[in-house]
C-alpha cells in the first residue's frame, strides 16, 4: 500500500537512518509498498516521470517560491520524454526519491477522464451497474476521480486529430472544473501520490491498473450527464487541483 511518512522530524530521522544504512524495517516495508504499486502501473503501460512532494505539510519540494500547484508536477521539464514503463529505471527513482510522487504521462498509452469526486462516484456506481467494462480509477483526497481509459491516439497527420473542448492541457485547468480529459501533452498523479495539507492527503487506487482500459467513449456519456449534476464546487476544489507546468 501507499508510504506512511510522519511530521517532519521524523521523516528527517528515517531519511537519516537511510543514508547510514540503518533503516526501520517499517519504513522499508513502506516503501516497497509503494514501489509495488508503482511498478504494476508501469506493467500496465503506464508511463511515469517523477514528481515533486509536499514538504513541511504545505509547501512544495521544488525550489519554486509561491508554487502554485504544490506537489502536483513533474519535476524535469522534460518530463514527456523522459516518462518511462522501464523497470528498473522507476526502481532507481523510487528508491533514490523515497519521498516523490510521480505522474504518468498522458496520451501515449492512456487518456484520463478526471471528474469532480461526487459525479465520479455516482457515475462509477452507474457503470459499474450497467456492466459496463471500467478499467483502473484513482481517488483523490482533493476532490477529484480520475477514470484511466485507452488514449485516442496521435496521428502523424495533425488534421486528423480530434479536437475536444473537453481536453485539458495544464495552462487550461480553470477552464475545466467539471469534466476534464487529460490527453496529449497533459499529465496526472499516479498512486500512491501524497498531497499537501492539514491532513495526511493522497490519491490511491480504487481500481487497480490490472483493469483492462477501456475506450473512453464508453464512460464519457456516463461522466458527462453525472459532472451535469455534480459540478466542480467540492471544498477546496478548485481549477488547478491537478496539473500544473509544462
Amino acid at each position: 500500500m501507499s508510504a506512511t511518512y510522519g511530521g517532519r522530524s521524523g521523516r528527517q530521522g528515517k531519511l537519516s537512518q537511510w543514508l547510514l544504512g540503518r533503516r526501520p524495517k517499517e519504513a522499508a516495508a513502506d516503501d516497497s509498498g509503494r514501489e509495488s504499486l508503482l511498478l504494476a502501473a508501469a506493467a500496465a503501460g503506464l508511463p511515469l516521470a517523477p514528481a515533486a512532494h509536499p514538504a513541511d505539510g504545505f509547501r512544495c519540494s521544488c525550489d519554486r517560491v509561491g508554487c502554485p500547484t504544490p506537489a502536483r508536477h513533474p519535476v524535469s521539464f522534460a518530463w514527456q520524454t523522459q516518462s518511462t514503463t522501464d523497470r528498473a529505471q522507476i526502481e532507481r527513482w523510487a528508491r533514490h526519491q523515497p519521498a516523490a510522487n510521480f505522474v504518468t504521462a498522458t496520451g501515449m498509452v492512456h487518456d484520463v477522464l478526471d471528474v469532480p469526486l461526487a459525479a465520479g462516484r455516482e457515475a462509477l456506481d452507474r457503470l459499474l451497474g450497467s456492466g459496463v467494462e471500467v478499467g483502473p480509477v484513482a481517488e483523490s483526497d482533493d476532490g477529484r476521480m480520475l477514470f484511466f481509459t485507452l488514449t485516442r491516439g496521435t496521428p502523424e497527420d495533425e488534421d486528423e486529430w480530434w479536437p475536444c473542448e473537453l481536453d485539458c492541457h495544464p495552462e487550461t485547468m480553470d477552464e475545466h472544473p467539471g469534466l476534464r480529459w487529460h490527453c496529449r501533452g497533459s499529465y496526472v498523479l499516479v498512486p500512491p501520490a501524497r498531497l499537501p495539507g492539514d491532513a495526511d492527503q493522497r490519491v490511491r487506487w480504487l481500481r487497480g491498473p490490472e483493469h483492462p482500459l477501456p475506450d473512453p467513449l464508453s464512460l464519457l456519456e456516463a461522466l458527462t450527464d453525472a459532472c451535469a449534476r455534480h459540478p466542480g464546487t467540492e471544498p477546496g476544489q478548485h481549477g488547478t487541483a491537478w496539473p500544473l507546468h509544462r
